[in-house]
């Protein structure tokens, strides 16, 4: 009897940034991998800084070639640090993405996630548009998944989202506290739907956490590129987005701010339906 196939898709987060071992990364779909079954093949395609179209263009076609038999699809938050976000293309690329493994028959996963901005505790004029997207992409991310029937992961809120402790320097990726809640509870997920017959990965720290100078290293050091990247890319379109809410909200027009944002969600889902209805002469 083969190993089950398991692939992983994604960016920084599936790739296991936050939680290094050695010279390597692993991270929490390593950590599922061994859970699932007795023998397991696993595959992690995730690379840091991917978006939604490198998934669709350069992660699946690899993947489709393995044939998995469980494939994860955690992706979205990079989309949303780029001034090109679009979400009727993250929509119609995620569509393509999911249809394209559920025509294997492989189990999907998906998570839904919290928006950067909130945990990287931006002043709040420049938060609300990245979680307002984060918004948008998570309401994609659930609205898909349950017409494709993927197991999904809602971890885009809860206490360990306030937990300083579950993530790492940087608090934007998981530390490996974080990574192993993340593994758990897909493991919990997949278990209850007959998928994971495994034993559940462990709780239990292998190292020990990041300390506070450990975050002002990374700050002074790998910290510093990393937000001068999103800031070449990023930053111009969000101050415009922040100068926006400023006057809305002197205006007390905000609501008008997210009732744009669930139109455009709506138009996104509503154009995927579109396309699947089948022409009449």
């Amino acid at each position: 009897m083969r190993p089950l196939r398991f692939v992983a898709l994604g960016d920084s987060l599936t790739e296991g940034v936050g939680d290094p071992v050695g010279e390597r990364r692993r991270g929490w779909a390593a950590l599922l991998a061994d859970g699932l079954a007795r023998s397991v093949d696993f595959t992690n395609l995730a690379v840091s800084g991917a978006q939604t179209r490198d998934v669709l263009e350069r992660q699946t076609p690899v993947a489709l070639a393995l044939r998995p038999d469980v494939v994860s699809v955690v992706i979205g938050v990079n989309d949303t640090l780029r001034c090109t976000f679009d979400i009727h293309a993250v929509a119609a690329r995620l569509d393509k993405v999911y249809a394209a493994f559920r025509g294997q028959d492989a189990v999907l996963l998906t998570a839904c996630l919290p928006d950067p901005g909130a945990m990287l505790g931006l002043p709040g004029a420049l938060a609300r548009p990245l979680a307002r997207r984060q918004r948008a992409v998570n309401t994609v991310v659930h609205a898909l998944s349950e017409r494709y029937g993927a197991v999904h992961l809602h971890a885009a809120e809860g206490a360990w989202l306030r937990d300083r402790a579950m993530w790492s320097a940087d608090r934007l990726h998981p530390g490996e506290r974080g990574h192993r809640q993340l593994a758990l509870r897909f493991h919990a997920v997949l278990t209850r739907e007959g998928v994971a017959d495994g034993t559940a990965p462990g709780a239990e720290l292998e190292f020990p956490p990041p300390t506070r100078s450990a975050g002002l290293w990374w700050l002074a050091t790998a910290g510093t590129g990393w937000v001068a990247r999103r800031c070449t890319d990023l930053l111009p379109q969000l101050l415009t987005l922040a100068a926006a809410e400023v006057r809305h909200r002197a205006r007390g027009t905000s609501a008008r701010l997210d009732l744009s944002a669930s139109h455009a969600v709506a138009s996104a889902l509503a154009a995927l339906s579109a396309a699947e209805q089948p022409d009449v002469a």
